[in-house]
């Protein structure tokens, strides 16, 4: 594979960073939502497995942030998320700070599940990074830590 084009640095303008990362990260985000729910594990629907990825990323989740992810009811959530404490990969608590409030913790089975998805994924990324020049796979690990860097801190 041929070396990634330097863009100049005058050429490298917020706004065109900007376009860049709206054009680019959708389809990579769908090749990786691909692949994650390709390896989900038998009996789960994509919105169960879908619960399961955000609890993982979102430790101490209450029901309505999961709904906000799925875009769905709180009734609607409610069941998604007791079928998984039905399976024994969820577990709800109540919460130290409101007793009221439940948070939603992954079990080690429901965290097995997600990591059996994300291993796979992780694999089918790395064939497609193969094809990059070294050069240009250390550059794109510059990107990813700087992104990871200003935006990780922006989304707690």
């Amino acid at each position: 594979m041929q070396p990634l084009p330097a863009a100049p640095a005058s050429a490298a303008t917020p706004a065109a960073c900007a376009h860049a990362l709206l054009n680019t990260l959708p389809p990579i985000m769908r090749f990786v939502r691909r692949h994650m729910r390709s390896h989900r594990g038998r009996g789960l629907s994509v919105p169960q497995f879908r619960t399961l990825a955000f609890i993982q990323v979102t430790p101490a989740a209450s029901l309505s942030t999961v709904a906000e992810q799925l875009a769905a009811s709180h009734p609607t959530t409610s069941r998604v998320v007791s079928g998984l404490v039905a399976k024994g990969l969820v577990r709800r608590r109540a919460c130290a700070r409101d007793r009221r409030q439940i948070e939603l913790h992954l079990s080690s089975r429901g965290a097995a599940v997600v990591a059996v998805a994300r291993r796979a994924t992780e694999a089918r990324l790395a064939d497609e990074m193969s094809a990059f020049l070294p050069d240009d796979r250390a550059q794109v690990l510059r990107a990813m830590r700087a992104l990871g860097d200003r935006f990780a801190a922006k989304t707690r």
